[in-house]
């Protein structure tokens, strides 16, 4: 049987729930050495993404006799929905790509088993805020094979014509460079308030620079309508009044290219990734776009997560499974895979090589990146305060009377989960 052969292909939405509970490992009548890793479009061209993990099989193999391993390519959408039935049933794949986010859902059904043998003897070599994330109670319960981040992408055309020789690192000086822009034609900052923007991108980075958190510690409770969440809504609402953050932004869904930004309306923005980069050199012109480090107030900090491999706790081989994330975080493969994803490296003493300008002033962002707080409500919550976010823009509400609301809804919400 070839690699390519074994392989499953089609899309998840393609199959009823019974065939997709039937196909996916487990008690699906496959042999003990044989390993499934569910996977996703990790790298944006389809065929690349097939080929590349076409040829992580054949390495796989060769490194290991006698262990079999099949990657099935599954889609991001429903992800979520469709992984909860498969690890539910205790018939999912024996491997998982996971975010932080998803960590704690699945650890609080007992879905997850520890994964600190894969990296034994490698774990300083990751970066602390990668393993961090994907850590509970002490216990790893996903490697990193990639990691993102996000920071501050800059409009040097748009700052020159406004007089502005050094790009807002702060708040403070954000909120100085606005009337010098707004002089000039332009829009300071760059927001996404669409109810179908991920906050991760948004009003979390400004609530954690301000020194603030989402939850409690103990993650009972709401957090995000402390001081420091008034403070970064009210900073938000004030460039908005200005016209410093334009008015598109209730309708900015997180896609660079249909944002202000991307059209060389608004001078910056602070949640832009590596791809962003990339186009602006292509459309605005090399010499027009400066990268800068995360924006900072009282905290310096930016959105940006590991992408980790996972283990079934009912994972027919879980030694084989770990043997593959033990595989998938050598350096070769962090490099090929960064390489042929554009994501940057979770290890220090791995870098992955491009042929982009910005990469290095992105892989300079990464010991600021900070993938949120974890919680099995995590995405619910989103939306809960973006309504609230929308209504203190467009002046419904104070910034409190809005995160208040707002809290009072998650407190109910996480209530409802003990």
């Amino acid at each position: 049987m070839t690699t390519g052969s074994k392989r499953a292909l089609a899309p998840l939405a393609l199959l009823t729930a019974a065939s997709l509970l039937a196909g996916c490992g487990g008690d699906g009548g496959s042999e003990a050495n044989d390993v499934t890793v569910w996977m996703y479009p990790v790298i944006a061209d389809p065929k690349a993404n097939s080929a590349y993990w076409d040829q992580v099989e054949k390495d796989f193999e060769t490194a290991h006799p006698g262990t079999t391993v099949t990657i099935e390519e599954q889609p991001w959408e429903n992800r979520d929905e469709k992984l909860a039935t498969a690890l539910g049933s205790g018939k999912g794949p024996d491997v998982v790509l996971l975010n932080p986010d998803q960590v704690p859902q699945y650890l609080g059904n007992g879905a997850l088993r520890p994964v600190d043998k894969a990296v034994e003897g490698i774990k300083e070599s990751f970066l602390p805020n990668a393993l961090d994330a994907l850590t509970h109670d002490g216990k790893l319960y996903a490697v990193p094979i990639y990691h993102t981040v996000t920071t501050t992408l800059y409009n040097k055309k748009l700052l020159d014509r406004a007089g502005i020789d050094k790009p807002p690192a702060t708040w403070d000086e954000v909120k100085a460079a606005a009337p010098k822009l707004k002089r000039v034609g332009a829009a300071t900052l760059d927001y996404s308030a669409s109810n179908e923007a991920t906050l991760n991108l948004n009003f979390y980075p400004l609530l954690w620079q301000a020194g603030g958190t989402v939850f409690s510690e103990d993650g009972k409770k709401a957090a995000f309508n402390g001081p420091e969440g008034v403070a970064a809504l009210t900073f938000l609402t004030d460039l908005y009044k200005a016209g410093a953050v334009p008015r598109s932004a209730l309708t900015n869904t997180n896609i660079f290219a249909d944002h202000p930004l991307g059209k060389q309306q608004v001078a910056m923005g602070f949640s832009s990734t590596l791809a962003d980069a990339d186009l602006a050199r292509r459309t605005w012109g090399a010499g027009n776009v400066v990268v800068g480090k995360p924006l900072r107030n009282a905290e310096q900090v930016s959105f940006g997560v590991p992408g980790g491999l996972g283990v079934n706790a009912k994972a027919r081989n879980a030694a084989g499974a770990e043997k593959f994330l033990a595989f998938m975080a050598e350096p070769a493969r962090i490099q090929s895979l960064g390489k042929a994803s554009g994501f940057l490296s979770p290890r220090t003493d791995v870098t992955v090589p491009s042929d982009d300008p910005h990469a290095k002033r992105f892989q300079e962002a990464l010991p600021f990146a900070y993938p949120g707080e974890p919680s099995p409500v995590a995405r619910q919550l989103m939306a809960l305060i973006a309504p609230e976010i929308q209504a203190a823009l467009t002046g419904r509400k104070s910034p409190r009377e809005a995160l208040d609301a707002a809290a009072a809804q998650a407190d109910d919400l996480l209530a409802r989960q003990r």
